[in-house]
């Protein structure tokens, strides 16, 4: 049976091949977009900024609530996805 089963779905596997690679990039591009390091990068960067003068109290604080809830975001989706081993 499982050589018949691959005759005739044999005209199909450009399709599969086509299907899992683009699934690879899904994936790829999911771990790109859900990586922690440049939202924490921006974070300690801002940090710095804000020592070093280069922004307000006010700026630094309303950047850093976005930057954490971003950070939250990644880390709720990082885990939905099984990206965290």
């Amino acid at each position: 049976m499982g050589l018949i089963t691959q005759i005739v779905t044999f005209p199909l596997a450009p399709v599969h091949g086509t299907v899992w690679v683009v699934d690879q990039l899904v994936l790829a591009a999911e771990r790109e977009y859900y990586d922690p390091a440049p939202v924490r990068d921006e974070l300690a960067q801002l940090e710095k900024d804000l020592l070093e003068g280069r922004v307000s109290e006010d700026t630094f604080d309303r950047r850093e609530d976005e930057l954490l809830d971003r950070l939250e975001q990644i880390t709720a989706e990082r885990q939905r996805l099984g990206l965290d081993s």
